[in-house]
């Protein structure tokens, strides 16, 4: 069951990284971002939205270590983390953001959670 449901999440943060990989342009549009002046922010979308998802999403699965996995976890708290303090402080959509910051919180206390103590 536990290696049933970390593959999903992992499959979800490629899935996830996709979009921003893939389609920028749409990823910044979601995210209420807008590049201005220079094409420098779709190339950050790609980057830090993207790739560093997809990559992350392929490197639990073909590390398959406890650890790799609750990694993966304790980088989604630190994006639900992140997602908290802006509705806070930056009174973003509501809904989206608790939205987003639902999903990366529930990734991360499932990934830590069941992961954590294990061994490989």
């Amino acid at each position: 069951m536990i290696a049933a449901l970390n593959t999903i999440a992992a499959l979800l943060t490629i899935g996830f990284g996709l979009f921003g990989f893939l389609a920028p342009s749409y990823t910044a549009n979601a995210l209420d971002l807008a590049p201005s002046g220079s094409t420098m922010g779709l190339s950050e979308i790609r980057a830090s939205v993207g790739g560093l998802f997809v990559v992350s999403g392929v490197a639990v699965l073909i590390l398959g270590h406890p650890m790799a996995w609750t990694m993966l976890g304790i980088a989604y708290a630190g994006a639900a983390l992140g997602r908290f303090v802006s509705i806070v402080a930056d009174n973003p959509p509501v809904v989206k953001a608790f939205i987003f910051g639902g999903i990366e919180a529930a990734l991360a206390a499932w990934l830590i959670l069941a992961n954590i103590g294990r061994t490989g």
